[in-house]
């Protein structure tokens, strides 16, 4: 299955909407928080499963702060990251997800792309689709495809 991991929307949906016609198909979109409001638009555009999170500019959404999610028997733990001071280094990420016995953390908040492994965790952050602040300043995202035998290849990608 494909899976479409984007973060930091930030209630634009201009490149939201190229990356459906781009990337289709998948199976699931991961959404990582600052929808701002958005949510909605994004769940009836996606045409398949939306996990996502509150971000710290999502004030009045009913999405949750952060949840675990499983795919394909891998557990995902899904934040938007600024709890965690994510813009000072992941650190502190790590050991919560470590505490948390899973096999990937998620986040966004900082407009920045991140794929690290470290100790058997795989840590991602697509960057942003409306305000990247990477070198280049292009929006990113990630496709993660996973196979038959638990692996996942991780794909950053830019529009």
């Amino acid at each position: 299955m494909r899976v479409l991991i984007i973060s930091d929307t930030h209630g634009i949906h201009d490149n939201f909407d190229r990356l459906l016609e781009v990337e289709q198909p998948f199976g699931q979109i991961i959404h990582l928080g600052d929808t701002e409001g958005g949510e909605d638009y994004i769940e009836a555009a996606a045409g398949c499963p939306v996990a996502a999170v509150r971000g710290n500019n999502d004030y009045f959404s009913d999405l949750p702060g952060e949840q675990i999610i499983e795919i394909e028997g891998r557990r995902i733990f899904m934040t938007h990251g600024h709890y965690y001071y994510v813009v000072a280094g992941v650190e502190k990420l790590i050991k919560e997800a470590g505490s948390r016995d899973v096999d990937m953390v998620m986040f966004g908040h900082t407009h920045r792309p991140l794929i690290r492994r470290e100790d058997g965790l795989t840590v991602l952050n697509p960057g942003s689709l409306s305000y990247p602040r990477q070198e280049g300043r292009r929006p990113s995202y990630i496709v993660m495809q996973t196979g038959t035998d638990k692996n996942f290849e991780i794909f950053l990608k830019y529009l």
